[in-house]
C-alpha cells in the first residue's frame, strides 16, 4: 500500500520549518509520497493583504517542486470558492484509491479541527499525523479527536523545535531585517525578483 502525506498551508512565504516538517514526517512515517496543497481561498482566515493564490502557488513551487519524493498540487489553487481540506482529500482519495492517506499537521491545527469543514469526513478519508508544539499539550489534541470518536485516527511524530513562520518572514521582509536565510534559495530570490512583502530590490 503506497503511503502518501498531505500538507495543506497557505505557504505565504514557504519556509525552512515547512521543509523541515515534511523531510521528518517522510522519513518518520515512511511516505512514499508527499503532496503539498497550496490554500487557494481560506475559508477560515483573512487573506487580505496576501499574494494571490498564484503566487503562493509559486512559492511552493520554488520550495519543494526539486524535492524528490515531494510534488506540488494545485487542487485547491484552481477550485473556485472556498478551499476546503474535505474536498482536496476526496479529490486525492478518489486518484489513488488504495493508498493510505496521512495529513501532515501542526498541533495548533490540529486541535481546532472540530471547527473545520465536515471534520468527520476528513477523519474517515485520511489519518492526522501531528507534529507537537510545546505550547499545545498532547493530551488537548488527543481530546479534540476523542470528541470525534477519532483517537485512533490520531498519530503524533517528533520533529526537531523549529521557530521560524511566515509572519516572521513577512515581517522581516517588510522592516528590512535578514530573513533569506530562513527560506528556501529559490523563494528568497522569487521574493526579491517580485517585490512581494514590501521587499527592497
Amino acid at each position: 500500500m503506497t503511503r502518501i502525506g498531505v500538507f495543506g498551508s497557505s505557504f505565504n512565504p514557504p519556509t525552512l520549518g515547512h521543509e523541515v516538517l515534511l523531510a521528518e514526517a517522510g522519513w518518520r512515517l515512511g511516505l512514499d509520497r508527499i503532496i503539498v496543497v497550496p490554500t487557494g481561498e481560506a475559508w477560515h482566515k483573512d487573506t487580505e493583504g496576501s499574494p494571490p493564490a498564484g503566487v503562493r502557488m509559486a512559492l511552493a513551487q520554488a520550495a519543494f517542486s526539486h524535492q524528490e519524493g515531494i510534488e506540488v498540487s494545485a487542487a485547491e489553487v484552481d477550485r473556485e470558492g472556498p478551499s476546503y481540506t474535505c474536498d482536496t482529500l476526496e479529490e486525492i482519495h478518489t486518484s489513488n484509491p488504495d493508498s493510505q492517506i496521512s495529513f501532515l499537521s501542526g498541533s495548533d491545527a490540529a486541535l481546532g479541527l472540530g471547527d473545520w469543514h465536515r471534520p468527520e469526513r476528513v477523519l474517515e478519508l485520511a489519518r492526522f499525523a501531528v507534529a507537537p508544539r510545546s505550547e499545545v499539550a498532547r493530551e488537548a489534541v488527543a481530546e479534540v479527536f476523542e470528541g470525534l470518536g477519532a483517537r485512533d485516527r490520531l498519530d503524533f511524530f517528533e520533529m526537531p523545535r523549529v521557530e521560524i513562520s511566515s509572519t516572521l518572514i513577512r515581517e522581516r521582509v517588510a522592516s528590512g531585517r535578514p530573513w533569506k536565510h530562513l527560506v528556501p534559495q529559490g523563494v528568497a530570490e522569487m521574493i526579491d525578483n517580485e517585490g512581494l512583502y514590501g521587499s527592497k530590490q
